[in-house]
Order: C-alpha cells, then structure tokens, then sequence
C-alpha cells in the first residue's frame, strides 16, 4: 500500500470516530430551544405555586456553590471532557491555518464584540454584562462536534480545536473574564471565578481523561462511542434541563416583574453572534480555505460554552442571580444560530463561496 493511500485512509478513520455517536441530531438535541422554553414556563410556575422550592434547594451549599447545582452542572461539563484527545493535539502541525483562525476568533474577536455590545447596551446592568463577557469568553467544546458533523465539514479539525478549546478554557478564560469585567469597572470574586474554573473544568476534565484511559481499553472504542458517550449526553441535557428548571423556580417573581431583562439580554447576543459569524465567514474566504475546514472555522469560531458560562455566574452570583438568568439566554440563542449556520455553510458551498483546495 502506497504512503499516500495509507495517510487517506488513517485520515477517514480519524474523521469517522469522534461521530460514530452523532450521526443524526438526536430529539434532545434538534428541539433544544423548545426544551428550554417548557423548562422557564416549569420554573416560574413552581416558583408562583411553590415559593420555598428554590430557597430550600440553594440552601445545600458548600461555600458559595449549591451542591444540587453543582452535581447538575458537573453532569454537563463531564461529556465534553470526553472528546479531548491529546494524540489530536499533535496534528495540528498539518494545516494550522483553520486552527489559528478559530483561535484567534474564539479568544480575540469574540471576547471583544462581546464586551463592546454589552456596554453599549446593557449600561447599568452589570449581571447582565458579566453575562455576556462570560459567555463570549467561553468558545464551545461540545456540541459543535454535531454541528460540524451535520454541516459535512473536516471532521480532524473539528476534534483538533475542540481538543483545543478544552485545554485553553482552563488557561485563558479566567484572566480574560477578569480582565474585561475589570475594564468595565465591574468587581468581582477573583476567587469564585478560580474555583468555578477548576471545579466545572478542571476536575470535569481529569475525570474524562480517566474515563478514556480506562474505559477504551477495557470496552474498546466502539463501545465507548456508540454506547456509553451517547448515554452520558443524553444525562447531561437532563442535567442541563434540571439546572434551568431550578434556575427560573428561584427567579420567577423576578422575571414577571421584568421580562424586559431578558429581552434586553437577547439584543446584544444576537448582534454578537451576527458581527462574529460576519466575521469568520469572510477571513475564511480571505484566507482561501475549502468548503470542509471553512465551514468548521466559522461554526467553532462562532460558538459559545453555555454550560461553563451558566455555572461561573452561579458560582460567583448565586443559584437566584440575574447573571445566571441571563447566561440562559446563551444557550436559548445558541441552537437555532448553529443550525442556522449549519444549513448557511451548505448554500454557500453551492454557490462556491470557499474556493481553497480541500485537503
């Protein structure tokens, strides 16, 4: 067998692995916002029927961080921490042009589009701009694993970066939140934003790098994927359902009282996301990538990790915080934009937007 048919043939298995699991958008996955939207209803009208439920739940603490809450909010991060693989992390010497892009999108661009729409629109709310400046920080490490699958991009790239993110997000994410709530002259708990990194990250992401030492070898991959990460996704949308039930039971007297905070939450984040998938679209095309690694850059480049954003605003405002709340509307905004991007990519690939050579 020739060299070059080999290298083809390792880079198509590579490519198929990390979605054996995710070759259709599961029901959880594909009505995520019709999910979210029944889980406020069900949240303020606990909180109307049943007004103790959420100050009994927030009364289990350990320090500042709720521990039924946390239990939640660890199921969420821990099935992101199972697509990190370090042995991806060595191929990024084969085309780092998509991946430095992406970087660049994720830690630069985002970050600040994020804190200049928050100021502009947002004066005055400082939780509703600590959550935005959190969730703009915070490039996404899961979900986009569907999203670049559904869009038909470069699958190798897409585990690369997300292998990527996951070990940036514990470098970078907390002196960045630090930094442009700093600027904003917004104070805030160094130290909770510390603890919330290393709890919701840090310890998520020793546990799944165990889990796959472990488990591969003993169940082989094809269990692994096919089998348990499915499962443990499918523990972590209800974990995340939970959070948000419990999250709007604690705020729902609050959101009667003003809806219009989370309709003005929602401005910024859709410009945001619209300036930044801009963005990515035309320094793609600039930089003459093929359809596959384009489409890839512009969906990694233009997400967010609501999961680690919702549970740094519990852990440095609380379980009842308007930042919490406004968090949510991240991942209420997050679906249908990525799918939208998904089904965009694909007209813009018949109309021959990206005209680099595939790899």
């Amino acid at each position: 067998m020739s060299e070059d048919i080999q290298t083809k043939l390792e880079l198509n298995t590579d490519i198929e692995k990390p979605m054996q699991s995710g070759k259709a958008l599961g029901i959880f996955e594909k009505y995520l916002p019709l999910w979210v939207a029944i889980c406020m209803v069900i949240g303020i009208l606990l909180s109307l029927t049943i007004p103790g439920i959420g100050e009994a739940i927030d009364s289990w603490k350990v320090g500042n961080i709720s521990v039924p809450i946390g239990i939640c909010l660890f199921l969420m991060m821990y099935p992101a921490m199972l697509n990190i693989q370090a042995s991806e992390l060595k191929k990024l010497g084969r085309n780092p042009k998509p991946i430095i892009l992406t970087l660049f999108s994720n830690w630069i661009i985002a970050p600040i589009v994020g804190f200049a729409l928050a100021n502009l629109f947002l004066a005055g709310n400082e939780q509703l701009i600590v959550a935005i400046i959190l969730l703009s920080s915070s490039p996404c490490t899961a979900m986009v694993l569907v999203w670049g699958y559904l869009a038909e991009g470069n699958q190798e790239q897409n585990v690369v970066n997300t292998s990527l993110n996951t070990a940036t997000i514990i470098i970078l994410y907390a002196p960045i939140v630090a930094l442009l709530t700093g600027i904003s002259a917004i104070p805030l708990d160094q130290w909770a934003l510390f603890v919330s990194v290393l709890v919701f990250i840090g310890i998520p992401l020793v546990l799944g790098i165990i889990t796959r030492k472990s488990l591969i070898p003993w169940k082989g991959i094809e269990w692994f994927d096919n089998k348990y990460r499915p499962a443990v996704g499918k523990l972590a949308l209800l974990a995340l359902l939970t959070t948000l039930v419990v999250l709007f039971s604690l705020n729902g007297r609050v959101m009667l009282e003003n809806p219009d905070l989370l309709v003005l939450i929602s401005i910024p984040l859709l410009i945001g996301f619209a300036i930044v998938v801009c963005y990515n679209l035309l320094v793609t095309r600039m930089a003459n990538l093929a359809y596959r690694e384009g489409v890839i850059t512009v969906i990694i480049g233009s997400s967010s990790h609501f999961e680690i954003a919702i549970a740094t605003a519990i852990a440095i405002y609380g379980v009842g915080s308007i930042a919490a709340l406004g968090t949510t509307m991240g991942l209420f905004w997050e679906v249908p934009v990525m799918l939208g991007i998904v089904y965009l990519g694909k007209y813009l690939r018949k109309r021959s937007y990206w005209k680099g050579k595939p790899l």
